[in-house]
This record gives C-alpha cells, sequence and structure tokens, in this order.
C-alpha cells in the first residue's frame, strides 16, 4: 500500500520511489515492485527518447485503490498514538491535502498554487469549495510555495505559524502572500480516537 500511495500522483522512477520510502532496502522495494507488477496493479515502462529512464506507474485498476488509501489515511490520521514528528514524504503530504482539505473552511477562496519541494512540483486549484492537485508546475500561480513536507505539515496540522516559518528560512513564498496564509489554513486532522488505558 505505501508503494500504491507513493504512485497515486504519477508515474516514478525506481530511485523516486527509494526516496519516498526510505524504510524499505531496494532489494524489497524491487521485489514488491514484480509482485505488484504480476498482480496487474503496477505496470513499467520506458520514457522516449533522449529521457530513456524505466518509470513505474499505476494501472487502471490499481487506481481504483486511491479511495482505500485516502480512508486509511483518514483513519490512521484518528491514532491516539499518532507520531508528530515523524517524516513525511512528498506524496504523504499531498494525499493528506487532498483527504483533510474542509471545504467549509474554504468557503469562497479561490486560488492557484503552485508547491515546490527541491525538484517536485504540484499544482493546487481551490474553486467552489473544492480542491485539484496533481503533479506538475502550476500556470500563473497566485502564489509559489517552497518548503519540506514535515514544514508543511507543521503549518497546516500543527499550528506552527507561517511568518515563523518564513523567518527561520524554512519557506519561501513568492507572490500572494495571504493567499497561501489563507491555503495552507484550509485542512483539519479529525478528532483523535479515544485511548485505551490498560487495566493494571
Amino acid at each position: 500500500m505505501l508503494i500504491v500511495r507513493e504512485l497515486l500522483l504519477g508515474p516514478k522512477r525506481f530511485t523516486d520511489l527509494r526516496a519516498g520510502l526510505p524504510g524499505i532496502s531496494p532489494n524489497v522495494l524491487s521485489q514488491r515492485l514484480d509482485e505488484l507488477e504480476l498482480a496487474a496493479v503496477v505496470h513499467r515502462r520506458k520514457l522516449p527518447p533522449p529521457f530513456g529512464a524505466w518509470i513505474y506507474e499505476l494501472t487502471d485498476w490499481g487506481k481504483q485503490l486511491e479511495t482505500v488509501i485516502v480512508e486509511l489515511g483518514r483513519w490512521g490520521a484518528r491514532s491516539p498514538a499518532l507520531p508528530r514528528d515523524a517524516a513525511l514524504s512528498v506524496d504523504s503530504l499531498m494525499l493528506s491535502f487532498r483527504t483533510m482539505f474542509d471545504a467549509q473552511a474554504a468557503g469562497s477562496f479561490r486560488a492557484r498554487l503552485e508547491l515546490r519541494f527541491g525538484h517536485d512540483r504540484f499544482h493546487v486549484e481551490v474553486t467552489e469549495r473544492r480542491i485539484a492537485l496533481a503533479r506538475g508546475a502550476a500556470d500563473k500561480p497566485d502564489a509559489i510555495i517552497e518548503s519540506d513536507p514535515n514544514t508543511l505539515a507543521a503549518i497546516a496540522y500543527d499550528g506552527r505559524r507561517l511568518a515563523e516559518a518564513v523567518r527561520s528560512g524554512d519557506l519561501k513564498i513568492t507572490g500572494d502572500k495571504k493567499a497561501a496564509e489563507r491555503f495552507l489554513a484550509l485542512f483539519t486532522l479529525p478528532a483523535p480516537a479515544p485511548a485505551f488505558n490498560k487495566i493494571p
């Protein structure tokens, strides 16, 4: 499921998958990809010249797992033992934005943004209380946000101040700063499930 999660927003090279799944050894990742390919969940193809790299992508059937991944993410976000300081992959954060988008909080807000994480680019459009998010650069964005996944998650979910992240150099905004700030306030984690107390 972690490999499927990493491929939901588009195809990736083996090295890109390794970067998003640092806890998996190359041998185990290769084995899992072979199994997913045999199961018709993942397809491997070679990019045309001048690239020539092999990439992995979900089949049409594999893409249907998105609803499962989203619901698992929503369920996991309610864990009373959720590790708040765990490292996030770029794709994990982007899928969390899809899952935790608060349409009521968005109201009439409309904006087009580009999120940059190193060489990764995502375009986001918020309109009519909906969010559309996909890999790739945005066309004429209102704002560009450059950061890392954990910084953005801390602002969106854990109350870190945007201004402090900008001052520290952890985040950079180009363009409409108010649009960027409003965007990062549109995500709400569900209430944690009650903790279970063991009987002594």
